[in-house]
């Protein structure tokens, strides 16, 4: 999980509103100017996430009210997808139009009322084990095929596994490769374009395919709903060059992507609705545009002419300078999709440094999440975060230690007492941070405050470009720096563990804070053996709320999502597992 964080790191920027970040992992940082805006409308709810049954896992998909087929959709947006070979597949837009051309053996459905379910998606359920998920087992259902008619078999399961191992897969999750064949896979395989086959995963026959893990991954069933599991046939694999036109075993298929500017898909003939319980293929066809920026896109929006009213975009977000002029607008309100995504900003504490827990205390005590927060544009950027998972990961439980909600400015007397009782009245606090216009208005914030707790405060600006490589040193000479993480999949494996686990302490890996508390490791590593994914929320949610209790780190907030479409279509959602205007429902009106 490690060695992918700088990959998904390099992804993961907000700049001016327009969101691109990994399907999970670290988030970036708005670099643009923030826009104050008014109150909430929604608020934080925990994500309501099921494992289905087969009879779940039958298609078709549910009917979206007033849907009709027929229409060409329009795609705007400010980047062309950065890869569309599955097994490279890792940042979310890139996942999010997979589902319309890749299939996964798993999925996950959204129900009429918001919750969502994973069920078999090729496979005819969510898979089985009999061993705590050391093995597990998929049945593909009958009538799955590729776009020239041949069906999809397990073995085409079993080498689409293989290829992950290639060296020319550089970007997509390895969770799989090295529980198969440890940290050190592809020294262990190289992949199947040399003839040899990975015994961990057999075909024994045309339906049935089999994983043989080396330890227990009683939640494997929803890592192999990531689109980087998702079907490559052996006869069509073109190595590197499958990234720019797949072999779909989805819905639809391009025929024609100019890269960087346009990228045109028509419908899979060879898809059948019967076997699908999460899309729905309303269009035609889609017509997907690139270079478009975020000014330009919600101006687009708002003006809502011509072609610009078939109109979404996966994740170019209302412009910072337009939210309020969206949000107090009336008439926009219908096509506005506003949302969390599944990431949480965090002010990490270097542990390693700041070892007085009170210390740590009064930090969080005295934290501006007010100040900071109106400064990245108000509700709008997040709502306050009080615990360390994402209210959309399964599992999660409200919870607020330090009365975050009821004194979001900062309580400086509650910090200068904790200060006291350490004596350590006074102490340095070095606060790294990007140096930007806007975190620079962000820092002097932050300074206020500490200093008002009877902290001294010692800023040190950092080149936005190599932030991360800074404060991912184990050895850095910061106390307090920002960092956001969002999880894989939503359980709290993904959410908690890359980045509070001590064993995962190491120059650029995810644990921040260099955390290493052997309570915390052990439960970490209890949780992971249970089972059953609600009994396994609950013990992720114990977790979190002991990590509340250690004071290890600064919640800060939720980040929110805040998008616009055309007003010619229907069905627009917003997808909290990606934190993006999801296509598997939209229509032409």
């Amino acid at each position: 999980m490690n060695a992918r964080k700088s990959r998904r790191l390099a992804a993961a920027i907000m700049v001016a509103g327009a969101l691109t970040v990994t399907t999970a992992c670290s988030s970036g940082h708005s670099n643009g100017d923030g826009a104050a805006s008014g109150a909430s409308k929604e608020p934080v709810k925990a994500a309501s996430i099921s494992v289905g049954t087969a009879e779940d896992s039958k298609g078709p998909a549910a009917a979206e009210p007033n849907a009709k087929k027929g229409g060409t959709v329009n795609m705007i947006d400010r980047d062309d997808f950065s890869h569309l070979d599955p097994a490279q597949i890792y940042l979310n837009y890139n996942s999010e139009v997979s589902l319309l051309l890749t299939r996964q053996l798993t999925g996950y459905k959204y129900l009429p009322d918001g919750t969502q379910k994973l069920v078999g998606d090729l496979a005819t359920d969510t898979g089985t084990t009999t061993d705590g998920g050391k093995t597990w087992k998929f049945t593909l259902k009958d009538g799955v095929k590729w776009q020239d008619g041949t069906p999809i078999t397990s073995a085409d399961v079993k080498y689409s596994i293989e290829r992950t191992f290639a060296s020319f897969v550089k970007s997509g999750p390895t969770y799989v490769q090295t529980w198969l064949a440890g940290d050190k896979y592809r020294e262990a395989y190289a992949g199947p374009y040399d003839g040899k086959s990975l015994d961990a995963v057999q075909a024994p026959d045309a339906k049935t395919v089999v994983f043989t893990f080396k330890d227990a991954h009683p939640d494997a069933n929803f890592t192999l709903a990531m689109t980087g599991y998702g079907v490559v046939p052996k006869a069509q694999d073109t190595k590197d060059a499958y990234d720019k036109k797949p072999f779909s075993s989805g819905p639809y298929q391009i025929v024609e992507h100019v890269t960087d500017k346009s990228l045109d898909l028509v419908r899979n003939p060879n898809w059948d609705p019967a076997t699908d319980p999460i899309r729905n293929a309303y269009p035609d066809k889609w017509h997907m545009e690139f270079g478009v920026q975020a000014q330009q896109s919600t101006e687009r929006f708002m003006a809502d002419n011509g072609a610009d009213k078939l109109a979404f975009s996966f994740h170019n977000q209302v412009h910072p300078s337009f939210i309020d002029q969206v949000k107090a607008d009336e008439k926009l309100k219908p096509r506005t999709l506003e949302g969390l995504s599944p990431y949480v900003d965090y002010y990490f504490i270097n542990n390693t440094r700041i070892k007085d827990q009170k210390v740590r205390e009064a930090l969080i005590r005295a934290f501006p999440h007010q100040q900071t927060r109106q400064l990245q544009g108000g509700t709008s950027y997040g709502d306050y975060a009080t615990t360390y998972m994402s209210p959309t990961v399964l599992g999660y439980e409200k919870s607020d230690v330090y009365d975050t909600l009821k004194k979001p400015q900062g309580d400086p007397e509650a910090a200068k007492k904790l200060l006291t009782e350490a004596n350590a009245m006074g102490q340095t606090i070095v606060y790294a941070y990007n140096n930007t216009p806007l975190q620079q208005k962000v820092t002097e914030a932050i300074r206020v405050a500490l200093e008002a707790a009877g902290f001294k405060f010692v800023p040190k600006p950092l080149d936005a470009k190599t932030y991360y490589d800074a404060i991912g040193l184990t050895n850095n000479e910061y106390d307090l720096y920002w960092g956001g993480w969002g999880a894989d999949w939503p359980t709290g494996y993904t959410s908690l563990q890359p980045v509070w686990d001590g064993r995962a302490i190491a120059d650029g890996a995810s644990n921040y804070a260099h955390l290493n508390d052997p309570e915390v490791n052990s439960a970490i590593d209890a949780a992971v053996k249970i089972a059953d994914p609600v009994e396994q929320g609950k013990a992720w949610a114990a977790l979190d709320k002991k990590l509340q209790q250690k004071a290890v780190s600064i919640p800060d907030v939720y980040q929110r999502s805040l998008s616009l479409y055309g007003s010619g279509l229907g069905g627009v959602k917003y997808d909290t597992l990606f934190g993006l205007q999801s296509p598997l429902n939209i229509y032409v009106k």
